[in-house]
């Protein structure tokens, strides 16, 4: 085995692979932000929030309404306080619906690919109200309860964060599935696209020069009933 020089450092003795995994730990066990949004909506008005879901990923929400005082949260909120949600697929089809509630959550294991919308509404009211409510939307890998995992299965904090690390990078591995998929199919969008325009050009050329023949025949026509050739 080779001596290690005196005063090197430790690190120099690390290979690229070790270094990596520490660096995807650091960055995993690093706190993370909320992820819950706040919103405002008039009552009689309607907001709507997208999410672009691949096929067999998990999506779950949370969201509740607000109360309108801040320094008494956890006051009764008044009846006017309400919002109706639904949620609908790429093509139309309805995930969740609820309507008339201050709160709720929904989870769904998405079947297209592609935007997912959360619409929320509030009944008209006279005066008018605002309706603050928080909405808390995660798909994919951030979808699973990590801390569940970890209580179920037993395992300690360095087997939960390769846990995520390996389902990130299996996250990551199906997205470039997908992403090949869409450029797959924007070519050969481009390549039909392309292949019609050909097609009109050469109509297009062919009407403009039977058009010119069919002038210079009128023309010929009319010079020689006007006896002018």
């Amino acid at each position: 085995m080779a001596a290690r020089r005196p005063g090197s450092p430790a690190s120099s003795w690390m290979c690229p692979s070790t270094m990596l995994l520490l660096a995807a730990f650091a960055l995993l066990s690093a706190p993370r932000p909320a992820r819950a949004l706040r919103f405002d909506l008039e009552s009689g008005h309607t907001k709507c929030i997208s999410d672009e879901i691949k096929v067999n990923s998990m999506a779950v929400g949370k969201y509740h309404v607000v109360g309108p005082d801040p320094n008494f949260p956890d006051a009764q909120l008044p009846e006017s306080h309400r919002i109706s949600l639904r949620v609908t697929s790429p093509y139309g089809n309805s995930m969740h619906y609820a309507e008339n509630v201050q709160s709720g959550h929904f989870a769904f294991t998405a079947t297209e690919a592609g935007d997912y919308l959360a619409c929320f509404w509030a009944p008209d009211h006279k005066p008018p109200v605002t309706i603050g409510f928080e909405f808390d939307w995660r798909s994919g890998v951030s979808a699973k309860d990590w801390p569940s995992v970890a209580k179920k299965g037993k395992v300690d904090m360095m087997e939960l964060e390769l846990k995520k690390l390996e389902e990130t990078i299996k996250n990551i591995h199906e997205e470039m599935f997908y992403l090949r998929e869409r450029e797959e199919e924007m070519q050969d969008l481009n390549r039909r696209t392309n292949s019609r325009m050909a097609w009109l050009g050469f109509l297009s050329l062919g009407i403009c020069l039977s058009v010119a023949g069919l002038q210079l025949w009128h023309l010929k026509t009319f010079f020689e009933r006007k006896k002018l050739l």
